[in-house]
């Protein structure tokens, strides 16, 4: 487990990081509940929806992206959620965006020392990517590589945990990251 952050290329560099990563059942302050929190008063924050053939135009998407890579899951959860709200969850996309927010769970489930829920939200993702997959017909979708998803998905699933990490503080929990093939030129 990798907790610096200097190997992590962000999709991103404008997007601001919060100042902890939330992790449920400790002591950091709920993000957008509390008003100590990272993210209060941002709960109505809408997304635009996705577009595959867009995906490096989409902020929330790239952010997400980077959240994950660094070790922000939950906050990676909210971003991937927000876009899958907004981009018909019962779409291609929709189901695309649901396999990512169920990687995310599975890097707060083990944030939460819970093995049970890492392996059915990794499972389950691996699952969704699957199917996505096999109805897209291509390697890649968004910019992500569906084999490397479904291998990220089963590996974060047979990974045992271990290390004690600090509450609060973003420390990538898996060992690999989610690299998109390179940006198209708009």
């Amino acid at each position: 487990m990798d907790s610096t952050a200097s190997a992590v290329v962000r999709l991103l560099p404008t997007g601001e990081l919060p100042a902890y990563t939330y992790v449920p059942g400790t002591d950091t302050p709920h993000p957008i509940r509390d008003p100590r929190g990272h993210s209060h008063g941002n709960r109505n924050r809408t997304a635009r929806p996705m577009d595959p053939n867009a995906w490096a135009d989409n902020r929330n998407y790239l952010l997400a992206i980077d959240y994950f890579n660094l070790g922000y899951y939950w906050e990676a959860h909210e971003e991937w959620e927000r876009l899958w709200r907004a981009s018909n969850p019962e779409s291609l996309i929709g189901q695309f965006l649901k396999g990512l927010v169920k990687l995310s769970a599975a890097g707060v489930k083990v944030r939460e020392r819970s093995i049970h829920g890492v392996r059915r939200h990794a499972a389950s993702a691996g699952e969704v990517f699957a199917d996505v997959a096999a109805e897209v017909g291509e390697d890649h979708f968004c910019g992500l590589e569906f084999i490397m998803l479904q291998f990220a998905a089963d590996r974060a699933a047979q990974l045992t945990y271990r290390q004690e990490i600090e509450a609060g503080k973003p420390v990538r929990v898996f060992p690999f990251l989610l690299q998109p093939e390179p940006m198209p030129f708009s």
